[in-house]
């Protein structure tokens, strides 16, 4: 033991003195470095928030709820200018006059034509490729239910000849 008599000891390890004031729960505890909450504040904090999640009264707009916008209010009457309203009023005359041209032309007439047989010939087409698929499955419409064999074939040959399935 001779080797060790000026050594001074460390004194104790002991926990920090609690915090001085009304209750324990008011200050966060220090431990290791790191702030930790007590854990009383956790529930309250939980319970806080749930009633502010759950409070049923209405929420009102507050002052301008009623308004109805700048939209609603006319603005002020803006000076005419002559020139340019007799140029807007020609121009008007002239693009009523073109679309009167354009609709009664032969060429938008043939248009409309086209696209309504095209319209129908597609709806047919439609039609019989279901059709096919019916014959087919033997459901249906076009079900090939009752019929001889040649039958069959003669009426399926037939759809896939109109849908251009050969």
């Amino acid at each position: 033991m001779l080797g060790l008599r000026g050594l001074v000891a460390a004194p104790p390890v002991a926990a920090p003195p609690p915090p001085r004031g009304r209750c324990s729960a008011a200050a966060p505890e220090r431990t290791a470095g790191h702030a930790r909450l007590p854990l009383a504040v956790v529930p309250a904090a939980a319970a806080a928030s749930l009633s502010l999640a759950l409070w049923s009264t209405p929420v009102h707009a507050g002052i301008l709820s009623g308004f109805t916008g700048l939209e609603s209010v006319p603005g002020p009457d803006l000076p005419r200018v002559e020139f340019l309203e007799k140029w807007n009023a020609e121009n008007q005359k002239k693009y009523a006059e073109f679309d009167s041209r354009f609709k009664s032309s032969q060429v938008l007439k043939e248009l409309l034509e086209k696209s309504k047989q095209n319209k129908l010939k597609n709806e047919r087409q439609i039609q019989d490729k279901y059709c096919l698929r019916g014959a087919e499955w033997g459901v249906g419409d076009c079900s090939t239910e009752g019929m001889s064999d040649q039958e069959k074939e003669d009426f399926i040959a037939e759809l896939k000849k109109r849908t251009g399935a050969e």
